[in-house]
């Protein structure tokens, strides 16, 4: 008897999440952000499970939908950061895309270095802005 009023309670997840996982900070999904090397559009070994989990949740939710943005540090010109920025997109876009998530849910975008996340000119700032932020529709 008491078993199962424990098992109902342990579907909810912490603070009632379990409806929507990609807002429970317990799920994998709530991370939405893939950080690169500097220069670079390779998704590095320890982003590869963040992919794949918000491929798999794509795949498994066909009406849901993404929008990469593709993000660089100031270093660079304009144009070439915006080229930069579309790569990181498109990187993340194709990992999805082979682990099971259809074209039609994917949109790619650039920022290049518009939108840092973090304004000093120093390392650790440039590292925070190297990344491609995943979105999910209702979110932009």
């Amino acid at each position: 008897m008491g078993s199962g009023g424990m098992g109902a309670q342990d579907g909810m997840g912490s603070g009632g999440f379990a409806m929507n996982p990609l807002r429970d900070p317990s799920n994998i999904l709530s991370q939405r952000s893939v950080y690169f090397d500097f220069d670079s559009y390779t998704i590095k070994s320890q982003y590869r499970e963040l992919v794949l989990a918000h491929a798999k949740y794509l795949r498994d939710n066909s009406n849901a939908k993404v929008l990469l943005q593709g993000n660089t540090d100031e270093r660079g010109s304009r144009e070439y950061n915006l080229a930069l920025g579309q790569r990181r997109a498109e990187s993340v876009k194709n990992a999805m895309l082979l682990s099971g998530a259809r074209d039609h849910q994917i949109e790619a975008v650039s920022l290049g270095e518009e939108k840092p996340r973090a304004t000093s000119r120093d390392e650790s700032s440039w590292t925070e802005n190297r990344r491609a932020d995943i979105l999910y529709q209702g979110e932009y």
